[in-house]
């Protein structure tokens, strides 16, 4: 309070109003400057994802036109004709024909060699080398084709019935069921156009059941065989 019992009044200065409205100003400016900036950082980051996912799904595409699917081994006719002779065993005579079918549209495969054997519980009891189409090896099959491959195995070459093994195909043939597992063994190499891959060990591995007279069931022809590559 002043000498003379009056009440101060301060007053603002007169530029305070301005100041306060610079201020404001300048504050909706920066918050304008970065919501741009964080509106063209969305906009860049959503183009360079869209430009990755679009060259993800290109590449996906070339991949599986150039990936190789594997051949597809079907076990077409097998027979074992002396089954049906008590003493079958001296001459016993197993015989079968496989066909190899390539898949693929554009992918050619070489085939290097190709080798049989014949299992009975899991016990090797023939095999042999297969012939090829062609003497020529490599043997090149053409994408989207077929190739058929026949064999014959006997005793006492390629295939060796002992007298126990034969009383157990007797008993497994009076229950009306012989089971077999023919393996295919094979050397393969892929063919892209110009490019030729790695050399792959192929083992096609084939569940046969025969009957009674020796001759292949429905449940197993044309069957096809599972793969796996070592």
């Amino acid at each position: 309070m002043s000498e003379n019992g009056e009440i101060p009044i301060h007053t603002a200065p007169a530029n305070q109003p301005k100041r306060r409205h610079t201020a404001r100003a300048r504050y909706y400016a920066h918050r304008v400057r970065e919501s741009l900036t964080t509106r063209i950082s969305k906009f860049v980051c959503s183009i360079f994802l869209v430009l990755l996912l679009v060259l993800g799904v290109v590449f996906f595409i070339v991949w599986l036109s150039v990936r190789p699917h594997r051949p597809r081994f079907h076990i077409s006719t097998f027979s074992f004709p002396t089954l049906v002779q008590d003493n079958g065993f001296e001459n016993a005579q197993v015989s079968f024909n496989v066909t190899i079918r390539n898949p693929n549209q554009d992918i050619g495969i070489y085939y290097y060699s190709m080798n049989s054997s014949l299992y009975y519980q899991e016990k090797r009891i023939g095999g042999e080398p297969l012939p090829l189409p062609s003497a020529t090896l490599p043997y090149y099959q053409e994408p989207q084709s077929t190739m058929w491959i026949s064999a014959q195995l006997g005793v006492p070459t390629s295939l060796v019935i002992t007298d126990e093994r034969w009383a157990a195909l007797m008993a497994d043939k009076a229950n009306g069921k012989v089971w077999f597992r023919l393996e295919l063994t094979s050397v393969i190499r892929f063919k892209v156009s110009t490019w030729e891959g790695k050399h792959h060990k192929m083992h096609a591995s084939c569940q046969v059941v025969v009957g009674q007279d020796g001759m292949i069931l429905p449940v197993s022809r044309d069957t096809r065989c599972p793969l796996y590559f070592s």
